[in-house]
C-alpha cells in the first residue's frame, strides 16, 4: 500500500511571527513521526524549508517539486527522497497536487493563495476529493476565511464549498483532521 502524502502549501518566507515556523517544524515532524511523506515546493527557505528539514529529521519521505525558474530563487532543495523540476508553475502545481493524498495550508503568500485556491477549484468541480486543512496559526488566515464566506454569501458559489475544506488552529489539530483522512484512505 502506498504511503499516505501530504501536500503542505506555505511561505518562501518565514514570515512575521516565530509561531509560523515553530508550527512548520512541528508539523514536519508530526508527518515524520505518522510514517508520512511530505509533498511539497521543494524549496530550501522559509517555511518550506522548515517542513522539509523537519521532516527528513523524523524520518519522512519528501517529494520536492519546483520549476526550473525558481531552483535558484527557492534555493531547491536536492537532497529530497524524490526531486522533480518542471518547466512551469502550473505543472508544478499538478504534480504536487496529484502525488497527495490531503492538502495542509501553512502560512504564506500569494504563491500559497494561489495553490489552495486551485486545489480548492478543482475540488469544487470535482476533479479530487481531497481533504484540505487550512492551518490557521494565530488567526493568520482570519480574512481568507471571511473572504470564501463573503464569496459564499454573496451568491458567487454554492454553500457547499464550505464543506471543500477544514480549519485547524494549531498542529495537533491539523494532525488528527490528516489522521483521520488516513483512516478513511484505508478503508
Amino acid at each position: 500500500m502506498p504511503v499516505f502524502s501530504v501536500c503542505v502549501y506555505c511561505g518562501s518566507r518565514d514570515g512575521a511571527r516565530t509561531t509560523y515556523a515553530d508550527s512548520a517544524e512541528a508539523l514536519g515532524r508530526g508527518l515524520g513521526a505518522a510514517g508520512w511523506r511530505l509533498v511539497y515546493g521543494a524549496g530550501d527557505v522559509g517555511l518550506m524549508g522548515r517542513v522539509a528539514r523537519s521532516a527528513q529529521a523524523a524520518g519522512a519521505e519528501t517529494f520536492g517539486v519546483i520549476p526550473q525558474h525558481l531552483v535558484d530563487w527557492e534555493i531547491g532543495k536536492t537532497d529530497l527522497t524524490t526531486y522533480v523540476v518542471t518547466e512551469t508553475m502550473h505543472e508544478r502545481k499538478k504534480v504536487m497536487l496529484m502525488n497527495s493524498d490531503a492538502v495542509v495550508l501553512l502560512p504564506g503568500g500569494a504563491g500559497s493563495l494561489e495553490e489552495v485556491f486551485e486545489a480548492l477549484t478543482w475540488a469544487q468541480l470535482g476533479l479530487h476529493k481531497k481533504p484540505i486543512v487550512i492551518l490557521n496559526i494565530d488567526g493568520y488566515w482570519d480574512p481568507l476565511l471571511a473572504l470564501l464566506k463573503h464569496v459564499i454569501d454573496q451568491g458567487f458559489a454554492d454553500a457547499s464549498l464550505r464543506g471543500l475544506w477544514s480549519v485547524a488552529a494549531s498542529v495537533e489539530d491539523a494532525m488528527d483532521l490528516l489522521r483521520s483522512a488516513a483512516k478513511a484512505a484505508t478503508e
